[in-house]
């Protein structure tokens, strides 16, 4: 099925929107990984942070948000580099390629607002390979993020 790709800033985020994406954040990053730690960070509510939420059609034409990334300006998270974080996908799309779609969408995105800069992220090493797909090679060493291995990542 075709995911509806949607971009809003924080203020343009409906509250049912504002809940889809943060119960799927903690749904994966919380439980799924049993990873306690501070999700709400304040980067969510900047002006210039860009929330891409992807939506998926049941057979009723019911839209389930089953995936979402946060993009980030230059200086939100790394200086000189937008960056993308959260990204995340429902159990029941993982294999169909949808966190894929995902990753294009966001480096489109950064692409549209930030043309000129590269994008650096923090990913979990487990899915190292996966970033190298589109693009993004490492720049640091491994190191822990709330307990979870990870290394910085750099287009």
């Amino acid at each position: 099925m075709a995911i509806q790709w949607q971009v809003f800033t924080f203020e343009q985020l409906t509250t049912h929107q504002l809940y889809q994406l943060l119960q799927l954040r903690a749904e994966v990053f919380v439980v799924e990984q049993t990873c306690f730690y501070q999700d709400l960070d304040d980067k969510d509510t900047v002006d210039s942070t860009l929330h891409l939420l992807g939506y998926q059609s049941d057979e009723r034409g019911q839209l389930t948000l089953c995936a979402y990334s946060r993009v980030l300006a230059p200086g939100v998270s790394y200086d000189g580099h937008a960056s993308i974080g959260r990204v995340v996908t429902k159990a029941c799309v993982r294999g169909e390629r949808v966190g894929h779609e995902l990753i294009k969408e966001s480096l489109l995105l950064t692409a549209k607002h930030w043309p000129k800069l590269q994008v650096k992220i923090s990913a979990q090493t487990h899915l190292q390979s996966f970033y190298q797909q589109h693009g993004f090679n490492p720049v640091s060493e491994e190191y822990l993020e709330d307990d979870i291995p990870h290394i910085a990542m750099s287009t």
